[in-house]
């Protein structure tokens, strides 16, 4: 197999693209999550969706994914507010197909969200959308949790004082 690069410009892959489907779709997942509505939650999921959990695991198509957020929905009553979505990335590489970045931000150290917070479990999802017969379906979700506040302070990300 030829391994060589033909060309030495990489490509802008992105595509520009009204962003709103993604908008959307992280719109209706905070509505689910204020309601604490695991159908709304899990409506626009592929039936072959793969969903990556925080924790390594992975569940593999819609029904097993629902039946863990309908418990996980259940086993909290609605909370409107309690945490935040934002978009904070999203690209189109091809015209039905995007990519987002959306950050789940928990609330519950006051009424505005504080990334990073010790003691809160903040979000970062990479979502791959893809558009059939009109309609926007998640394909993929990966969650992991939000460090930020750990590796901030790290000091190899931390600038050196000369």
């Amino acid at each position: 197999m030829d391994r060589k690069i033909m060309s030495s410009t990489r490509p802008t892959l992105a595509l520009n693209c009204d962003r709103e489907p993604i908008d959307v779709f992280v719109q209706e997942l905070q509505e689910a999550i204020d309601s604490s509505d695991a159908d709304l939650f899990n409506q626009r999921f592929a039936a072959d969706v793969l969903w990556g959990s925080p924790f390594g695991a992975v569940a593999d198509g819609y029904e097993q994914i629902h039946a863990i957020h309908t418990r996980m929905f259940a086993s909290v009553p609605p909370s409107k507010g309690a945490s935040r979505y934002v978009v904070e990335h999203a690209r189109f590489v091809a015209e039905d197909v995007a990519i987002a970045y959306v950050r789940r931000l928990a609330t519950h150290r006051g009424s505005v969200p504080e990334p990073g917070n010790p003691g809160s479990f903040d979000e970062l999802a990479l979502f791959v959308l893809v558009r059939r017969e009109g309609s926007w379906w998640l394909a993929a979700g990966q969650h992991v949790p939000d460090r930020r506040d750990v590796y901030m302070t790290s000091t190899i990300l931390k600038p050196s004082p000369d």
